[in-house]
């Protein structure tokens, strides 16, 4: 597990600071003076040899003279010492360190060789070139930020230090407490993903904060952070948003997918909630440090300007927000309340004028009304009334940051008059925020997570089951484009592929001279009004760039001119022939782009939006990652401003909806099916309300790649292995095994309504939170890459019968095993047929080893792990509990 002895660092009970100094303003001293004065309760063990002490306690000259074996070590040396000082630690038994030291690179070697020493002790390293680590419910700073954190239960990870400390900073003067701080360095060992996998099951930690600048390893970052935002809201900042596009361009989808927009697409894909600078990152880390995330949320907005309460629905409408609608009971009470000339509407505009019984009669009337969710108040400074006073109001009504039990923001314009005003309500628990934009946008902060989240439940397949697809004859074209050594395949070729995985095309005819061109032409325009004569070629990719397209062409002579022409505008060694295609006329069709490119850190990635020739002038694109379902797809095709269009306007019907999601799947399982393909365009692909056809299509490959095995095994997000499900009988009855779906967790209250509590005990060593409500999401919703789950069905009446779970180390070389058997059912032989079917799936995954923990007294799994093979090893890393280990490689 990539959590593994991460605890060391994250629940510590010693510290040995290496490296500590006595000069005032030092790295060394500093840390230090941090971890004293911030009142860690554990053993500090501060180490150098040219001090017998600093400030009355004792320094050790060594590792090896401390008196104790330390949880977490803490390294300031100069860089060419850590890795001895690592070695050392390790060979002390310690299992975690932060390395502050910067300067370990992998030019001069020094980065490698300290993560080799480490490896032998699995002793994991955050850093190096980090300001340290702040654990505030532990009472530990082992950091050199310049003030301390107040103890929450936001976490916090960074690759900047800097933006750390200046965290820190804001969230002192704004009372937002934190669980972790994690300054992560350049991630040698410790990464973001290891963290967000400890974090995820940290009850502590509510929600989680992250400042980003790289992903070492995406599909290890896409499967932590898709298991930690199933159990609570992930807020991040990713600086680069306009960094230069891929200029490539073999493909119209290479130039159109940016390497941010990847970025987007991989976070919400992850459940991660995106914000653009830091000023939202403040906003944000404010209101989930105060409020849960809301599945709706109507807001009821009470201001004394109506300017500013306009400014803040502009805002909200267009972060997907909504406005509640007042009831008339509601309306009653305001308008008993309220001056006449009130806005008798919401945002509820009390007058410039209005006091703080206004203010209170107002913001309690909205607050009651049942389609109200959220209230926001506002305030703009006049020389009749005091702000100060209305925030006091306000403040008064508050429980906890809530009014009516309902979440209050709060926008109190101006600086110097709004300040005591912003500090009243702040220790009212009531967030504030310098604008109406920004006000609004921090509702979205409550209601976006939900959103996101409902992503992480679907999970697409890597079979295709869902639509009609013909591997073999994909496979067989581009065997001949590989046999030819060529990247590029040509029109028809092309099509073919679109056509096997179930995007409709119209019938091409492939020419080899003009003459040829006469009598395909004759032959297509019995059924179609106009052909279309296409140059055949496989180094042109570009056919219209070098005039090798001719459209609407009715007679066969003309067809042949055409390609004459087309003779005389390319050179003949870029000529292998013409394809000659029906003229499609849908005069209400809409030309979208299907599009396939690959991202440098993400991997493949998929493209939708509007089509044509002058598809980068309109820019009007989504991005997603493989593979897709049909609400994916669904979801793809709505992010883009064409795919309004799509639903019907005026006179024009509703477009094949169907039809459009179907050809997203079929290029989403091509890439799924095909490691080889590197990118593709269905451009245009025609859609109206009588189905969807690909005008053109382009292809490139890698050659060297066609044979490689499927799922893809570089997609940052791995398919549902459905592959695996599989039929057992055992002890008379049939059942189904197959992969855990997120929909299983509906199964669980009857499994373990028939499941005794000393079965439960011997699985989940703390029974009483074992398939808790908080945990269930974190055990039907798995990757399927570091970990998988198999669930034993009852073949006839469909209940959960069993559960077999197998978690991979980061090497992916071992994994943990865990089974449990209904209680009724065991003594049959399912757990066997649980057990043998994790031997099978490791083996194929390439694992090298299978490990198992469980109480010596349960003699059941003692005998099931026996007889498949397993063998005790070494002694138990908790009392009472035993080892074992099979080699599957």
């Amino acid at each position: 597990m990539t959590i593994r002895n991460l605890i060391h660092a994250f629940e510590p009970k010693s510290v040995a600071v290496i490296g500590v100094s006595g000069r005032q303003g030092s790295v060394g001293r500093i840390v230090l003076d941090n971890i004293v004065n911030g009142g860690f309760e554990g053993d500090i063990w501060p180490v150098n040899p040219k001090y017998a002490e600093l400030d009355g306690r004792r320094c050790y000259a060594s590792i090896n003279d401390i008196p104790g074996i330390p949880d977490l070590a803490i390294i300031m040396t100069p860089a060419e010492t850590v890795p001895g000082l690592i070695g050392e630690l390790g060979e002390k038994g310690t299992r975690a360190a932060v390395v502050i030291t910067a300067g370990l690179t992998r030019e001069n070697g020094l980065r490698q060789a300290m993560l080799d020493v480490a490896k032998p002790y699995l002793l994991r390293i955050v850093g190096p070139n980090t300001i340290g680590f702040m654990l505030p419910p532990r009472k530990l700073n082992a950091s050199f930020a310049h003030m301390d954190a107040a103890r929450g239960d936001i976490a916090l990870l960074s690759q900047s230090g800097a933006i750390v400390t200046s965290l820190i900073d804001w969230a002192g003067a704004n009372g937002v407490g934190f669980s972790q701080i994690v300054s992560l360095g350049d991630m040698a060992d410790v990464d973001v993903a290891d963290c967000l996998d400890m974090l995820a099951g940290d009850p502590g930690s509510r929600a989680i904060v992250m400042y980003l600048e790289s992903v070492p390893n995406p599909r290890k970052f896409m499967s932590a952070a898709r298991a930690a935002a199933r159990v609570k809201p992930v807020i991040a900042i990713k600086p680069g948003r306009h960094a230069e596009a891929a200029k490539a361009a073999a493909t119209h989808t290479g130039a159109l997918s940016g390497a941010d927009r990847v970025v987007d697409a991989a976070l919400r894909r992850a459940g991660i909630l995106r914000v653009n600078d830091l000023a939202e990152l403040f906003d944000a880390t404010e209101t989930i440090a105060r409020f849960s995330p809301l599945e709706r949320a109507r807001v009821g907005i009470v201001t004394n300007g109506g300017g500013a309460g306009v400014l803040a629905v502009d805002r909200l409408m267009d972060v997907g927000g909504e406005l509640a609608e007042l009831s008339a009971a509601t309306m009653a009470v305001l308008d008993a309340a309220l001056p006449a000339n009130w806005s008798h509407a919401n945002p509820v505009d009390i007058i410039g004028d209005a006091p703080p019984a206004r203010y209170r009669a107002a913001v309690e009337a909205v607050a009651a009304d049942p389609g109200v969710d959220v209230l926001l108040v506002m305030n703009c400074p006049t020389g009749v009334v005091s702000s100060s006073e209305a925030a006091a109001t306000v403040a008064s009504l508050a429980r906890e940051g809530r009014i009516g039990g309902k979440p209050v923001l709060t926008c109190w314009l101006g600086e110097q008059t709004a300040r005591e005003g912003r500090r009243l309500l702040q220790a009212a628990g009531i967030p504030g925020y310098e604008t109406p934009a920004a006000a609004a946008v921090a509702v979205s902060y409550l209601t976006d997570w939900s959103r996101v989240r409902k992503t992480l439940e679907r999970v697409p397949s890597g079979t295709g089951e869902e639509i009609a697809v013909d591997r073999a004859a994909a496979l067989a074209v581009f065997r001949q484009v590989a046999a030819e050594n060529r990247r590029m395949l040509t029109e028809p070729e092309a099509k073919a592929v679109a056509r096997a995985y179930g995007i409709p095309v119209p019938e091409t005819v492939v020419a080899r001279s003009p003459d040829a061109v006469e009598q395909a032409a004759a032959h297509l325009l019995k059924a179609s009004q106009t052909v279309a004569v296409k140059l055949l070629s496989k180094t042109v990719t570009h056919k219209s760039d070098v005039g090798g397209v001719v459209l609407d062409i009715v007679t066969a002579e003309a067809a042949g001119e055409a390609a004459r022409a087309i003779e005389g505008r390319v050179p003949a060694a870029d000529i292998e022939g013409f394809a000659v295609q029906p003229m499609i006329r849908r005069k209400q069709a809409q030309e979208l782009i299907l599009g396939l490119s690959q991202d440098a850190i993400f991997g493949p990635v998929l493209l939708f939006g509007a089509g044509g020739v002058a598809v980068e002038v309109m820019d009007d694109t989504a991005i997603a990652l493989p593979p897709l379902d049909d609400v994916l797809a669904g979801d793809l095709i709505d992010r883009t401003r064409v795919g309004r269009l799509l639903a019907g306007f005026r006179d024009r019907k509703p477009v094949d909806r169907a039809g459009i999601c179907g050809a997203l799947k079929g290029l989403s399982q091509l890439v799924v099916d095909f490691p080889c393909v590197v990118a593709a365009d269905i451009n245009p692909l025609l859609a109206d309300s009588d189905g969807v056809i690909a005008l053109d299509a382009r292809i490139e490959i890698d050659p060297q790649a066609v044979e490689r095995a499927a799922p893809n095994p570089v997609l940052a997000i791995r398919p549902y292995p459905a592959g695996w499900a599989c039929d057992a009988a055992v002890g008379g009855r049939t059942y189904h095994l197959r992969p855990i779906r997120p929909a299983d967790a509906a199964l669980y209250p009857g499994f373990l309504a028939r499941t005794s509590g000393e079965d439960l005990r011997r699985r989940f060593f703390d029974p009483d939170n074992a398939y808790s409500d908080a945990l269930l999401p974190r055990l039907t919703q798995i990757d399927y890459a570091r970990e998988m789950a198999f669930v034993v069905l009852d073949k006839e009446e469909g209940a959960l019968c069993g559960i077999a779970r197998l978690s991979a180390d980061p090497d992916h070389e071992a994994a943990d095993i865990a089974l449990i058997v209904r209680s009724d059912l065991q003594g049959h032989g399912l757990g066997r047929a649980m057990l043998d079917r994790l031997i099978d799936y490791a083996r194929a995954d390439g694992l090298k080893r299978l490990e198992g923990r469980f109480p010596a007294g349960n003699a059941k799994m003692r005998g099931l792990c026996e007889a498949a093979g397993f063998r005790r090893v070494g002694e138990p890393v908790e009392a009472g509990l035993v080892r074992v280990s099979l080699a599957v490689a």
